[in-house]
C-alpha cells in the first residue's frame, strides 16, 4: 500500500511537472513571437510615419514656394509696367523653384497612393490644380483681376492645404497611438 501511495504522489509530481514545463514552454514560445512580431510592426509603422513626414515636409516646400510666387505675382499685377524688371528675374526664378516643387508633389501623391490614403492624395491632388489654376489666371502684365479676386483665389488654395493637413494630422496621430 505504502509503495502504491508512493506511485500515486510520484505520477502526480511528474505530471505537474510535466504541465509546469509545457506552460513555462509556451509562455516563452509566445514572449518570443510577440517581440519579433512586435518589433516588424514598429519598424512597419515607423515606415510609416517617416512616409508621412515627407510627405508634409514636401507639402510644406510647395507651399513656401507658393507663397513667394503668389506675393511677387500680386505685386506685379499691382504696379502693372511699372513693375521693375529685376522682380521680374526674380519672379521667373520663382516660378521655375515652383515647378521644380511640383515634381515632389506629384511624388507624393505616388507615396499616399502607394499607403493606400486616397482621401488624403485626393486632396492633395486638388490643392496642386488649385495652384496651377491660380497660375493661369494670375500673372504678369494682366490688368483685368482684382486683388479681392487674387485673394480668394489664394484661400481657396489654402483651405484645401489646410483639409490636407487636417486628415495627415489624424493619420499621424493614429499612427502614432499604435
Amino acid at each position: 500500500m505504502l509503495s502504491e501511495n508512493l506511485w500515486l504522489f510520484f505520477d502526480t509530481s511528474l505530471k505537474m511537472g510535466f504541465g509546469a514545463a509545457v506552460a513555462i514552454g509556451c509562455f516563452w514560445l509566445g514572449r518570443q513571437w510577440k517581440e519579433r512580431f512586435g518589433e516588424q510592426q514598429n519598424a512597419t509603422v515607423n515606415r510609416r510615419i517617416s512616409l508621412l513626414e515627407q510627405i508634409s515636409a514636401d507639402v510644406g516646400h510647395v507651399n513656401h514656394s507658393f507663397a513667394k510666387y503668389s506675393s511677387l505675382v500680386i505685386e506685379s499685377t499691382r504696379f502693372g509696367k511699372r513693375w521693375p524688371a529685376v522682380r521680374k528675374h526674380e519672379l521667373e526664378r520663382v516660378n521655375a523653384e515652383l515647378v521644380n516643387e511640383f515634381e515632389k508633389l506629384s511624388d507624393a501623391e505616388a507615396r499616399l497612393l502607394m499607403l493606400g490614403e486616397k482621401t488624403m492624395e485626393k486632396t492633395l491632388r486638388l490643392y496642386a490644380a488649385r495652384i496651377a489654376l491660380f497660375r493661369k489666371q494670375v500673372y504678369i502684365g494682366r490688368e483685368d483681376i482684382t486683388e479681392q479676386e487674387i485673394a480668394d483665389l489664394k484661400q481657396s488654395i489654402m483651405q484645401l492645404r489646410e483639409q490636407f493637413y487636417d486628415i495627415l494630422s489624424r493619420r499621424y496621430d493614429k499612427l502614432l497611438a499604435a
